[in-house]
């Protein structure tokens, strides 16, 4: 005789909750918490510990990332809720690892961890109205009791509304005829369910992405500060792009790459042009962006009040092995609610090794009795573009975009940088480099 329906959940639910407890161990730390963010209604921090269980929520202003056990993340945005039902990752038998995530409202964005990609088959993160399985993946999901979509930013995902054959209470993706799927492939489309309806659809359309309404941070993990931002009252934390007159400014970021035909400048035309580029703490505009898109500058880089630029016809073309830089000019700040505080740099550091197309770089920020050792690392283009992908991956503690000039020992080297000290104190400036000789 089968199991009576009601029964049937009943049991489900106590195994399920039974293998909650087993599983119970730290599912990740906070490693920032800006705005009005709690966990378990008490106010987070980073380096708390999250556990299994554990509710979060994010307020009007509020932005929380996790880095989980396994090395990847849940980042909530403003006005979310959302919980941690399991996280156990077993590293000797995949098999064995549960990953449970609900969002209750609001907007999430899931990295899949080493774990995670493991066991896809036993990764599940809910809505109120859908089950989300993945693919091994990066993604985005918007939700409210009525409507859940879902953005690919990296691998894919499978989506089913609940119904027949697919349960809140299951563990693992749905995989039956109404399941759909969508990757990354398919960046200006989302997968969009309504509460009722068990097949998600397939829309296409760039408003209708999470990242659109509710935009990210710039330092997120594998977002940059030109494609983000910031909707909050606290304009001193904000590092977006701000609109520029010159619309050329922001349709050429990065121009004339290795394979471009190379243009001899005048001596008297510096390849990148830097520098402060609005008045703030006292201190005048350096740089005049309007007068450098006229005069053929092209933006590579914008963080908060710094800017970084390239001339169109600068040569580039990659060397071979490895070159240190020594730091020719900077400008950075320190900004907390509201104040600025200006900073320098001191006992600076930049290689670049072109074999491996990766560089390293590292600094002591300083400011009155403020000294701090910042570092980066990450990918060189063959464009002469350089960035790493954020301030909480790789050991990196800031983040950094760059552009290069030159070729072999003439070569230059600029990057504005961006450093989150804590959750209302953010560092942000500009540095230019050139071959040591």
């Amino acid at each position: 005789m089968g199991i009576h329906t009601p029964i049937r959940h009943l049991l489900a639910a106590v195994l399920f909750s039974l293998a909650t407890v087993c599983w119970a161990g730290e599912a990740g730390k906070v490693v920032l918490s800006v705005g009005e963010v709690r966990l378990q209604g008490q106010p987070a921090k980073a380096g708390n510990s999250v556990q299994p269980g554990d509710r979060l929520s994010t307020g009007a202003d509020g932005y929380l990332y996790i880095k989980t056990v396994d090395n990847g993340f849940l980042i909530l945005r403003p006005n979310s809720e959302a919980s941690i039902v399991a996280y156990q990752a077993d590293t000797d038998t995949p098999a064995n690892s549960r990953f449970k995530i609900e969002l209750q409202q609001g907007v999430a964005r899931s990295i899949s961890g080493q774990a995670v990609k493991n066991a896809r088959q036993n990764f599940r993160f809910n809505t109120p109205i859908a089950a989300i399985g993945v693919r091994g993946t990066d993604f985005t999901v918007f939700t409210d009791a009525q409507t859940t979509r879902i953005a690919v930013l990296s691998g894919g995902v499978v989506v089913s509304g609940f119904g027949q054959g697919c349960s809140p209470d299951g563990n693992g993706p749905c995989e039956s005829p109404n399941s759909r799927e969508l990757f990354a492939r398919q960046s200006a489309e989302v997968l969009q369910i309504s509460r009722g309806q068990q097949v998600p659809e397939l829309i296409r359309g760039k408003a209708l992405l999470p990242d659109v309404n509710t935009p990210p941070l710039p330092d997120e993990p594998g977002k940059t500060s030109r494609n983000s931002i910031r909707r909050s009252s606290d304009t001193s934390l904000e590092s977006s792009l701000v609109p520029l007159k010159l619309a050329e400014l922001d349709k050429a970021t990065v121009v004339n790459g290795s394979t471009a035909p190379a243009v001899t400048l005048p001596n008297s035309v510096a390849p990148i042009s830097w520098g402060r580029w609005k008045t703030i703490a006292e201190q005048s505009a350096s740089i005049n962006l309007d007068t450098l898109g006229t005069e053929g500058y092209r933006m590579a880089a914008l963080t908060g009040d710094f800017a970084l630029l390239r001339h169109q016809n600068a040569s580039w073309q990659a060397p071979t092995g490895n070159l240190n830089f020594a730091l020719q000019g900077s400008m950075a700040q320190f900004q907390r609610n509201g104040a600025t505080q200006l900073a320098s740099l001191e006992n600076a550091s930049l290689s670049i090794d072109f074999d491996r197309s990766r560089f390293a770089t590292q600094f002591d920020l300083v400011s009155q009795d403020i000294r701090l050792t910042r570092q980066a690392q990450g990918n060189v283009g063959s464009d002469g573009t350089f960035s790493s992908a954020s301030q909480f991956l790789d050991g990196n503690n800031m983040t950094v975009q760059g552009v290069l000039a030159g070729a072999q020992a003439s070569t230059q080297a600029g990057y504005t940088f961006q450093s989150r000290i804590d959750d209302l104190t953010v560092a942000t400036g500009v540095a230019l480099w050139g071959v040591k000789k």
